[in-house]
């Protein structure tokens, strides 16, 4: 996916939703802070939103944009609308997130999750994909360990993810020499 793929999608979930803003809150959210991320962060086919003021609007996203419809088939990438409970977050992840609005989003607002933040979304899952994109991430200097860290604090997660994300962290940026 490229920036320009994202701005159509926040377009078009809008238009689809009658919402001026909605959060982007998956993998691809990390164009709006690095509109020129590398290709490992861009690889997905697949936009998560959830309309800010509309929430229940959601499933009228995925169903007009989502997973094999006309819209996929044309574009080669889909808006996935659902909430954004889905994904574990820090707290004050809102106040950091990154707006993405111009001429190509029809002035609507796709606010992205910030960087360490999104991170901390991939990191609560725990699935192999998720940590090689935290991984790329740390690599690139996208995010810095400590404040993942401190984020990681900030998140209400699992038990057994408690001490096991961090040290994940702790030993991944001993790996890459960071």
């Amino acid at each position: 996916m490229t920036r320009d793929e994202l701005e159509h999608a926040i377009r078009a979930a809008c238009d689809v939703a009658g919402d001026t803003e909605l959060y982007v809150f998956g993998s691809q959210s990390v164009l709006g802070q690095y509109p020129n991320a590398s290709e490992q962060l861009r690889h997905s086919a697949e936009v998560d939103v959830m309309p800010k003021n509309y929430p229940e609007r959601a499933d009228v996203i995925d169903g007009a944009l989502g997973e094999l419809s006309q819209f996929h088939a044309t574009h080669g990438f889909y808006v996935h609308g659902l909430s954004i409970r889905a994904a574990r977050l820090p707290s004050g992840w809102k106040e950091r997130c990154v707006a993405v609005k111009n001429a190509n989003t029809n002035h609507h607002t796709g606010w992205c999750l910030e960087g360490h933040d999104l991170a901390v979304s991939k990191l609560a899952a725990f699935r192999d994909k998720d940590r090689a994109f935290v991984r790329v991430l740390l690599r690139e200097r996208m995010v810095e360990r400590k404040k993942l860290i401190r984020r990681l604090a900030a998140t209400r997660l699992r038990a057994e993810l408690r001490e096991r994300i961090p040290a994940w962290v702790r030993i991944t940026c001993q790996e890459l020499g960071i």
